[in-house]
C-alpha cells in the first residue's frame, strides 16, 4: 500500500487535479468567467461548424489507422518471418522513427511533399505529370504523413503477437492441405486480433492528437480538434469554451477507445475459440 502512495500522488497532482480544474473552466458561461452555466457545452454541441471539427478529427483518425494497419501488418509479418541476422536490421529500422523527434519527421514530409519535393521530381523525371502535383496541405498528404509518422505504434503491438503464434500451426495447416493465403486468413489472422486492436488503438489516439504534424502538413487548409482548441485558447482567450472543447474531445476519444477495447475482448474469445 505504501509503495503506491507516490504513484497515486503523481496521479492526483498531474492528472486528476489538472482535469478537475479543467472541468471547472469549462461550466463558467462566459468568456470573461463570472457565472456558471451550460452555455459553452450548447454553444459546442449545437454548432454544426464544431460537430464538423469534431467528426472530421475522428474521420482523420479513422483513416490514417487504416493505412497505417495495411502497411504495418505485412512488415510486422516480415519482420517476425525473417531470418535473425536480418530481423535486427528491421527492428532498427522500425524502432528508428521514435529515436526521431516528431518535428523533424513532420518537416522531412514538407520536403518530400512540396512542390520540389522528391515525390514530384520523380514524377516529373518519368513524364508522368507536366506539373508539380499538389500534395501538401492535403487530406491525402496528411494521411500518409501521419500513417508514416505512427507506424512503430501498430507494427510492435503487431510483431509481439505474431511472434507468440505456434509456428506448428502453420504447419499443421499445410498438412491439412492449406495453401499459404488460406492458411494466413483461417490461422495467422485470427490469432494476431489482439495485435492489430492494439495496434489500431494507439495509432488512432496517436494520430487524432498529433497537433504538430496537424498543423504542419495541414496548413491552414484543414482545421482538426487540437487546433481548433488552440485557437480558441491562445488566439481568442476563450478559455470556457476551450476547455468544453478539450471535454467534449476527451469523451470522444473515451467512447472509441472503449469501442476498440470492447473489440478486443471480443477477439481474445474469437481467438481462443
Amino acid at each position: 500500500m505504501r509503495l503506491a502512495l507516490p504513484l497515486g500522488a503523481f496521479f492526483l497532482v498531474f492528472f486528476l487535479a489538472p482535469l478537475a480544474l479543467l472541468l471547472l473552466v469549462s461550466f463558467y458561461a462566459d468568456p470573461g468567467m463570472t457565472r456558471f452555466g451550460l452555455d459553452q457545452y450548447a454553444r459546442f454541441l449545437l454548432d454544426p461548424f464544431s460537430l464538423r471539427v469534431l467528426g472530421v478529427t475522428l474521420w482523420l483518425g479513422v483513416e490514417v489507422t487504416a493505412l497505417t494497419l495495411l502497411l504495418g501488418l505485412p512488415l510486422a509479418l516480415l519482420l517476425t518471418w525473417a531470418p535473425a541476422r536480418l530481423r535486427g536490421l528491421l527492428t532498427l529500422i522500425v524502432l528508428l522513427p521514435l529515436l526521431t523527434s516528431v518535428v523533424v519527421r513532420t518537416f522531412a514530409w514538407i520536403v518530400i511533399l512540396g512542390r520540389q519535393g522528391i515525390v514530384n521530381a520523380s514524377l516529373l523525371a518519368l513524364g508522368l505529370t507536366d506539373t508539380p502535383l499538389k500534395l501538401l496541405y492535403t487530406e491525402a498528404g496528411l494521411v500518409l504523413a501521419l500513417a508514416q509518422v505512427q507506424m512503430p505504434l501498430m507494427v510492435l503491438p503487431l510483431v509481439t503477437t505474431l511472434s507468440r503464434i505456434d509456428p506448428n500451426l502453420a504447419d499443421a495447416s499445410a498438412a491439412l492441405g492449406a495453401g499459404a493465403w488460406r492458411t494466413f486468413l483461417r490461422v495467422t489472422l485470427p490469432l494476431c486480433l489482439p495485435g492489430i486492436v492494439a495496434g489500431c488503438l494507439l495509432t488512432f489516439a496517436a494520430a487524432i492528437t498529433a497537433f504538430i504534424t496537424q498543423s504542419l502538413i495541414g496548413g491552414g487548409q484543414m482545421l482538426f480538434m487540437p487546433m481548433y482548441l488552440y485557437q480558441q485558447a491562445s488566439s481568442l482567450n476563450n478559455w470556457p469554451f476551450a476547455a468544453a472543447i478539450a471535454i467534449v474531445f476527451l469523451v470522444a476519444v473515451l467512447a472509441c477507445v472503449t469501442v476498440f477495447n470492447l473489440v478486443g475482448r471480443l477477439s481474445r474469445g474469437y481467438a481462443q475459440a
